[in-house]
């Protein structure tokens, strides 16, 4: 599919589709092809990441394979979605190594790991692998403070950076700029967002074996607020330590602990219950190499999530260093490579909903 002219080949499937209409009420992406008359490369890159690939549409189009239409919106999305992904990505370089997401997934990590090991052989000794440490800044005493934090700062202050680039060109593409970031189409967009209101598949689910299942909806869901639970623990033991001076490793049942449990265990069952969906799922409707992409980010989370469950259950074992290692490492890979893998998603798709939201209400105001 990358190999082909995908804008022409998107003009042409939506050409059939604005005729048929037969599937308007899916998702959001068929009303806005509807206000176009033809598709341009920009347009493209809007309508992809519009797409949130329930693929109700293959399931219920009369037009698709082996029909000599051939019309297979998700499978030209994803491989539009692909497109988005490298064309926007910075630097250029960084975001083609996603051409091999599997490849490129465990190459960072792998990395991660080698790197962050030398540093605490280097900076504590080799004795901190798998030396027992105890008590309040145990975790220090492996990775000194100011390693740990200063690596994890640079890494998120570069994939925020490189993001924010990308997305601002993006935005500009498909909308002419930020124009259309309204105070009401932001809050919209991110209602869409967070509800996942278009991996309803029209209100039956997404394509699964066949049919419509909620399944891939609530894994997703899990996935997302596991992040944010994880998100809210780094948080709070960040204000713990710096406001209220009180050092890790906290106790079972503190704020960060709580929640950092939480997130990683729905990160894991919502990783894993989407890996198997999508192993069990039918793959024609969609690009191969989005389906690798997809799994190399989801093994990415297991591994962060994984192993940061693991280093709470041993960490006053003597494999707390070598975990701590592993985790920090495969942290550091997913950073590095979150504006270039799936990551990345979820920015691009909340910007084409916010444009979305704007043209909905431009259109509604001049009707």
């Amino acid at each position: 599919m990358l190999e082909l002219d995908l804008t022409a080949e998107l003009d042409r499937q939506l050409s059939v589709c604005n005729a048929c209409r037969y599937c308007e009420g899916f998702c959001a992406m068929f009303g806005a092809a509807q206000l176009r008359t033809a598709i341009g490369t920009n347009d493209m890159a809007y309508l992809a990441n519009l797409c949130h690939d329930c693929r109700m549409c293959y399931d219920a189009c009369m037009f698709s394979p082996p029909h000599e239409y051939a019309v297979n919106i998700p499978e030209v999305m994803a491989a539009a979605r692909l497109r988005t992904y490298e064309d926007y990505g910075v630097p250029r370089t960084w975001a083609r190594m996603f051409r091999r997401p599997r490849s490129a997934a465990l190459v960072a990590v792998l990395c991660g790991v080698a790197i962050v090991t030398a540093a605490i052989v280097l900076l504590s000794g080799p004795h901190a692998l798998r030396t027992p440490q105890l008590g309040p800044g145990a975790f220090y005493r492996v990775v000194p403070y100011a390693a740990m934090v200063g690596g994890a700062l640079a890494l998120v202050l570069l994939a925020i950076a490189s993001v924010a680039i990308s997305v601002r060109q993006y935005a500009r593409d498909i909308g002419g700029g930020t124009r259309f970031m309204t105070a009401s189409a932001v809050r919209t967009a991110l209602h869409e967002a967070l509800a996942l209101t278009y991996l309803k598949g029209g209100g039956a689910g997404c394509y699964d074996e066949g049919r419509g299942s909620a399944r891939r909806r609530f894994y997703h869901g899990l996935v997302f607020w596991g992040f944010l639970a994880d998100l809210a623990s780094t948080t709070s033991a960040f204000i713990a330590q710096d406001i209220f001076h009180v050092l890790p490793p906290y106790p079972l049942w503190s704020f960060p602990v709580v929640l950092g449990t939480a997130g990683g265990i729905a990160i894991v069952i919502g990783a894993a219950g989407l890996i198997a969906v999508k192993r069990g799922s039918d793959s024609r409707p969609t690009e191969p190499r989005m389906i690798a992409l997809d799994y190399a980010f989801l093994a990415m989370l297991i591994a962060v999530a994984a192993s940061g469950l693991a280093l709470l259950a041993l960490r006053g074992t003597s494999a707390m260093g070598s975990l701590l290692a592993v985790h920090l490492g495969a942290l550091a890979g997913l950073l590095a490579t979150a504006p270039y893998s799936k990551f990345v998603h979820f920015v691009y798709r909340v910007v084409a909903l916010v444009d979305h939201a704007h043209e909905r209400g431009a259109a509604g105001s001049s009707s």
